[in-house]
């Protein structure tokens, strides 16, 4: 059984005012060609295949070119809800897409059976028992809150929740694979784990106050696919629990990131390998920090990896305690002939004002809901056990509100 791994896809991302459409459909036909050249038996997306819930027409339009051609490819598609999907959105074709080979699991579902799916190989035959786990959100756990419940509480009561959550699957999971004569057993996530290391772009996520599941929480499957974070890793250095990122770079600081898709491939009863798969750089990017006298070379080296037809999307970082008024225009002067185009440009202040400075050099779209309010707080004289209470408040009221629905 040969497995390709993938995740957090975020079809439909506004990026500094760019589309990714080009970048997203030239992936997708990549992996088309990797799940043929590697004969893969299933592809399975560990959530986020959307960048909102509410995906505009050309990213549904690019879900549904994937879904076609890994059907016209005879690789059978399992897609996974994340944090930034809607349920309700993913759900509404489920049905539709069932017969074309891909099957959606928009959200932890009634019936635990719903969740546990038996992978074919290419032959027809049996190959694998997947546990598949979608984003968590509070609604799907059985959790109970009491008045003056600590946050440590809270803390443990979730991680037991959804340990016991992917315990149930598991014993299923178990108990089918058996039935078939022993089969690998797969599972997935979207979440935060203990130890894992993100990048800028990943939207902090929060199941009720849990900020991260302990690896030693997961059942014990062979191979356990994740998503959310962008960084390709694996998870405590453990070959079996890996997290595939983002196909293409998310954000600046993803920028030197090798992108990957990870290839699983099992014997009869046990993983075997995970080969990482590179992805190809369809768009370059680059975070440039200098002074403004070394922004010509900088600029020079960067556009080494652009073309006329595709030139280098730029972040650059100025570092002077001069104010200079005409800074974007200089920068501009400087770029003029070569295959770059500049899209933000930030001064860096020196570290005597950076505290007066940072606030003002920061826009909305740099800051998750979290850090806005963590902003927020440190406006206010508060000590510090009150601030740990207000902050665990304000994630349980971001949970709720996570995607705007309801039970």
């Amino acid at each position: 059984m040969r497995i390709l791994h993938t995740s957090d896809w975020h079809l439909g991302q506004h990026f500094m005012g760019k589309t990714r459409q080009a970048e997203h459909r030239a992936f997708i036909d990549w992996l088309v060609a990797q799940a043929v050249e590697q004969a893969a038996d299933a592809v399975v997306v560990a959530g986020d295949i959307f960048d909102t819930g509410a995906p505009p027409s050309y990213a549904r339009e690019l879900y549904h070119r994937a879904i076609l051609a890994l059907r016209d490819a005879g690789v059978p598609l399992v897609v996974l809800g994340g944090n930034h999907d809607s349920v309700a959105v993913l759900d509404e074709s489920r049905l539709l897409l069932a017969p074309l080979g891909t099957r959606v699991l928009p959200g932890a579902g009634a019936r635990p059976d719903d969740q546990v799916l038996v992978l074919l190989r290419r032959d027809g035959a049996p190959g694998a028992v997947l546990c598949a786990v979608p984003f968590l959100r509070p609604r799907d756990l059985p959790l109970t809150s009491r008045p003056g419940q600590e946050a440590a509480d809270k803390q443990r009561a979730l991680q037991e929740a959804i340990r016991d959550h992917y315990a149930g699957l598991h014993r299923l999971a178990r108990a089918r694979a058996d039935a078939l004569g022993g089969l690998p057993i797969v599972a997935t996530g979207h979440l935060t784990t203990v130890g894992a290391s993100a990048s800028e772009s990943v939207r902090e996520i929060y199941v009720g106050a849990l900020e991260a599941f302990p690896t030693d929480a997961f059942p014990p499957a062979d191979y356990i696919a994740l998503g959310h974070i962008h960084r390709p890793q694996k998870v405590g250095g453990l070959e079996h629990i890996r997290y595939s990122g983002s196909p293409i770079p998310l954000g600046f600081d993803e920028a030197r990131q090798q992108k990957e898709v990870l290839l699983a491939d099992f014997g009869a009863t046990a993983l075997r390998s995970v080969t990482p798969l590179p992805v190809p750089c369809f768009q370059p990017l680059a975070l440039l920090r200098g002074r403004l006298a070394d922004l010509p070379g900088l600029l020079g080296a960067a556009a080494a990896a652009g073309t006329t037809g595709c030139p280098v999307w730029l972040d650059v970082e100025v570092a002077t305690d001069d104010y200079l008024p005409d800074l974007q225009q200089r920068i501009a002067r400087m770029a003029e002939g070569l295959p770059v185009e500049v899209l933000r440009v930030r001064r860096a202040r020196g570290d005597a004002v950076a505290a007066l400075s940072g606030a003002a050099l920061e826009t909305l779209d740099e800051l998750g809901p979290l850090q806005v309010f963590d902003r927020r707080l440190a406006a206010e004289s508060l000590d510090a056990p009150l601030q740990d209470r207000l902050r665990g408040l304000y994630r349980e009221v971001l949970a709720s509100l996570h995607d705007g629905e309801r039970p």
